[in-house]
């Protein structure tokens, strides 16, 4: 009976060792695949994509982003309806198209009296590329670019240095365009920002910088009141603009490599310990 089992013993763990490998193997594509944390990927074109609903979107990957309520001092700021959007991007040699989608049931365009609220969102650069500002507008030391749509027809671009400082640009470089579509189960948004890579105006980003950009994004649930400060927001995420540097891919891949891994090393051990009792009682 010893015999056998030492006979087994080099076989259990050859099986286990080669099941770490097929383990590694089959999950080394995902891995090299994997795109690194808190990057939104962007896709070259070669055709405008200003249209939300146009058919060279469904070539450009999406990410979702995770939204929460920002914080902020104004009443219900805690108080927000949208938990994540679904954001592309594409360029041009000449101009960055980014796509958000998210769903919201309800289409509020007005904001013509005190207790009308239209759905709104925003995208927020900082003015430095090379910079990650204050998440909540910027600082005085580090500005940043907010592009903002409504649904009440009208769309802006803003310079901000901090919360309440923001500044209207006269002639706004971006444009959008927006359209009602289906978003998950329901209904929703599907809105289109525009602007060319090279800014023409001091304070604005310089999209074509050959560096990774930050972006964060904001949206208002005007059924809900949402308005101003009381809105859901990202944190800072970024376009892969810059070289390639190799990140490190996301995080739920390398548990799931290590936990395979300490999964057939304790495997491993267990049947190590139990043939050395068998061994020492048979002895």
């Amino acid at each position: 009976m010893t015999d056998i089992t030492h006979g087994k013993r080099p076989l259990l763990v050859a099986g286990l060792l080669a099941g770490l490998l097929v383990a590694s193997a089959a999950l080394a594509p995902l891995i090299a695949d994997a795109r690194p944390a808190r990057e939104i990927p962007v896709e070259n074109v070669d055709q405008s994509l200003s249209d939300p609903g146009a058919e060279g979107w469904s070539d450009v990957p999406a990410a979702t982003i995770p939204l929460a309520s920002a914080p902020s001092g104004v009443p219900n700021a805690d108080d927000t309806t949208v938990r994540e959007v679904e954001v592309a991007a594409a360029t041009t040699a000449e101009q960055l198209f980014v796509r958000l989608r998210w769903a919201d049931r309800s289409a509020d365009r007005s904001a013509g009296t005190p207790r009308a609220f239209a759905d709104m969102a925003a995208i927020q650069f900082p003015v430095n590329a090379t910079t990650q500002p204050a998440i909540a507008m910027g600082s005085a030391s580090n500005l940043v670019n907010v592009w903002q749509w409504s649904a009440a027809g009208n769309s802006q671009e803003l310079l901000a240095g901090g919360p309440g400082t923001t500044t209207v640009f006269e002639q706004p470089e971006m444009s959008t365009a927006a359209t009602r579509s289906t978003v998950g189960d329901g209904e929703g948004w599907s809105v289109v920002f525009a602007r060319d890579l090279n800014a023409t105006v001091q304070n604005r980003t310089q999209l074509a910088a050959d560096a990774d950009i930050s972006v964060a994004l904001g949206v208002w649930d005007g059924q809900n009141s949402e308005r101003a400060g009381q809105k859901a927001v990202s944190e800072w995420y970024y376009f892969p603009f810059g070289p390639e540097d190799g990140g490190a891919p996301f995080q739920t891949i390398l548990w799931a490599v290590a936990a395979g891994a300490i999964a057939l090393v304790i495997a491993v051990t267990a049947l190590s310990v139990r043939q050395a009792r068998q061994e020492g009682e048979s002895g």
